[in-house]
């Protein structure tokens, strides 16, 4: 009986000690994707400044602006994670068509107000790019524990699931066709 007693305490103290560590491993996950949020949102609300700058400069551009703004028509807040995911995407295809247009008016490169702007975006960008490598990074060990065995039992049982990579599609590999 004491036997019994001590192997029950053994394996309570072992699935606590489980439980936690995927919990642990999953506060990383999403304490990743929250900082990666953070630069999205960052760039969110960057894009409208640098549109109304160019658009002084060319306001016969409106395709590229309407693109631009039609990612941003959403409240930012409302968005979920995948939601979040796509736009990214198509704000990533916006900027690399807005970087074009600048290339297309050095009057609007030598804009010290556009300058700023873009070197912040550019800052932005930099740091997206580092936040999507640490999310996939606590992605993959999150993803890997949850998988082998025995935690792939433990798993389960606490119905702790798979995070998706943040990554891009075939369509996204494609070199962008800039359309000024």
């Amino acid at each position: 009986m004491k036997y019994l007693i001590i192997g029950i305490f053994i394996i309570i103290i072992i699935i606590i000690l489980m439980f936690n560590s995927f919990v642990k491993s999953l506060n990383r996950v999403k304490e990743a994707f929250a900082t990666m949020d953070v630069y999205f949102k960052k760039r969110w609300e960057l894009i409208p400044n640098i549109v109304e700058t160019v658009k002084g400069y060319a306001f016969y551009e409106e395709k590229t602006f309407a693109n631009i703004m039609a990612n941003r028509s959403q409240n930012y807040d409302s968005l979920n994670n995948n939601e979040k995911k796509v736009n990214d995407y198509e704000m990533e295809r916006a900027i690399t068509n807005l970087m074009a247009f600048k290339e297309a008016y050095p009057n609007l490169k030598a804009n010290t107000g556009f300058q700023k702007l873009m070197k912040e975006l550019i800052l932005i960008e930099d740091e997206l790019l580092n936040a999507r490598k640490y999310y996939n990074a606590t992605v993959r060990i999150f993803n890997t524990k949850i998988m082998i065995f025995p935690n792939n039992l433990f798993a389960k049982l606490f119905n702790f699931k798979a995070y998706p990579m943040f990554s891009i599609t075939d369509d996204e590999m494609k070199n962008v066709k800039v359309d000024l």
